[in-house]
């Protein structure tokens, strides 16, 4: 596998957990901790409670952890504040929904991601959602974690530039072509790439969701340049001298778990060609290699495969978006 599959494929698209997380994650675990530097493992082990209890059927007790969450972190992923609003929603708790909407727009959450879910689409029908929208942009403006918007534009030219290059495989015709493509022309742009990101990283923390509003630009660039050739990401340095960071940003909540898990598992499929087991979202977990892949998950934050299959179900059943990606 190389980099005209990932492109095919998704269209551009070590720390060890608290081997407790998915059941206890004591409210301990956060006491002490500094507003300014939380442990995002911590909040990550949160989440994979509340997501127990969603598989449940828990929906007051999963709201209730979010509400944990919320209170005890200045930045919290879109992803969460969008969940624990559906479950306000289902649960017809006006109140509730325009407490967390006002705490979702003061974290940055834009108006649009809220709009485009078919299951909130009720809240411009609720007393207050006028004044709540008129106010979003105030609220945003004052955020704790304002966009670093000269890295955004760094990054998105980085983005915009990554893909033109990958282009060039579709002008390839067969496998040894394209990984030729690959290794001659891509791999020295994908160097440039990763020493450029490297010192971004370095220089103010990873550019996700947290810092640029954006959680797929450099995770594309990072998979990219770890889908090049099996030969090529071999012999590769730079992305395991870059790895310890992402970990650090990991803890610092400047990077998602499904973020570094899909980069991880773009290099273990094409250094192994497949044959060792990864996270589970490239190649679907075999039975025998199932625990291995569950360990690789927790060790980041990550729900296990039957978990993410529980949530699957509970959303066909109510309509909810949880935002599981395949």
């Amino acid at each position: 596998m190389g980099l005209f599959d990932f492109r095919i494929r998704y269209g551009f698209s070590c720390i060890l957990f608290l081997s407790a997380c998915l059941t206890l994650c004591p409210s301990a675990l956060l006491m002490g901790q500094s507003e300014y530097s939380p442990d995002y493992l911590t909040y990550h082990c949160l989440v994979n409670r509340a997501e127990v209890q969603l598989s449940e059927g828990h929906f007051q007790q999963a709201l209730n952890t979010y509400d944990e969450i919320f209170d005890s972190y200045r930045f919290v992923f879109g992803r969460d504040y969008k969940i624990a609003i559906q479950l306000a929603v289902f649960q017809k708790n006006e109140e509730k929904v325009l407490e967390l909407l006002q705490k979702a727009f003061g974290n940055s959450l834009e108006l649009k991601e809220i709009k485009k879910l078919p299951t909130l689409k009720t809240l411009r029908n609720m007393p207050g959602w006028d004044r709540l929208e008129n106010s979003h942009d105030s609220l945003s403006a004052a955020s704790p974690n304002p966009v670093d918007i000269p890295t955004r534009e760094t990054v998105r030219g980085m983005y915009k530039k990554d893909q033109k290059k990958a282009m060039g495989a579709l002008l390839r015709i067969g496998d040894k072509a394209q990984i030729a493509y690959a290794e001659k022309n891509f791999a020295p742009h994908s160097e440039e790439q990763l020493s450029q990101l490297t010192e971004i990283i370095t220089r103010g923390g990873y550019p996700g969701e947290k810092r640029i509003r954006n959680d797929y630009w450099a995770s594309t660039i990072l998979s990219h340049h770890n889908s090049i050739s099996t030969a090529y990401n071999q012999n590769d340095t730079l992305y395991p001298k870059l790895k310890p960071l992402l970990l650090e940003a990991l803890k610092a909540g400047e990077i998602s778990p499904y973020e570094l898990a899909m980069i991880e598992d773009w290099r273990i499929t094409t250094v192994s060609g497949g044959s060792e087991p990864g996270y589970g979202f490239l190649n679907p977990p075999r039975a025998l290699s199932l625990n291995a892949t569950d360990n690789l998950r927790k060790a980041i934050g990550l729900r296990s495969i039957s978990l993410r299959n529980r949530l699957v179900a509970v959303e066909a059943e109510t309509g909810m978006d949880f935002f599981l990606p395949d």
